[in-house]
């Protein structure tokens, strides 16, 4: 990662766009959190259930992010590291990097300052990625031995 620019008060010019992939992950992030709102309101009964646990009772990486985050919602940081430490630990790193981006982008958007935005070589990214899926299988593996 390295900061392309310097930070500058009251830009002028074109707004450099934001990437797609912030913009989507943005929006799974927002949807997650929006269906753990509804699984706890609920009290339980809506959620999205998982089809391999569904199908042959083992968890994937990521059974029990619902309820991890509805956990949070309600301040349960002990059930939350329960129900899926490694989505725990992982979502707020990947959030505070894509609210960065999207307060960056924000704050020139309407003119206030220009700050540094992260970037990413593609090489890193796709190491990052696969390293990200080894580290789910990993878990998913080591989670159903029990």
């Amino acid at each position: 990662m390295s900061l392309a620019q310097s930070v500058v008060r009251r830009p002028i010019g074109p707004v450099q766009p934001l990437d797609r992939k912030v913009l989507n992950l943005t929006w799974v992030g927002l949807g997650g959190f929006a269906l753990a709102g509804v699984y706890q309101l609920s009290g339980g009964t809506i959620g999205v259930p998982c089809i391999l646990h569904a199908t042959t009772g083992l968890n994937c990486p990521l059974c029990g992010s619902t309820r991890m985050a509805a956990a949070l919602l309600r301040g349960d940081v002990d059930a939350a590291w329960h129900f899926n430490p490694v989505v725990l630990v992982l979502g707020p790193l990947i959030g505070v990097a894509i609210g960065y981006q999207l307060l960056a982008w924000g704050l020139e958007s309407v003119r206030l300052i220009r700050l540094p935005r992260l970037t990413i070589s593609p090489r890193a990214t796709n190491w990052l990625v696969k390293g990200l899926v080894a580290l789910l299988l990993v878990y998913g593996v080591a989670r159903n031995l029990n």
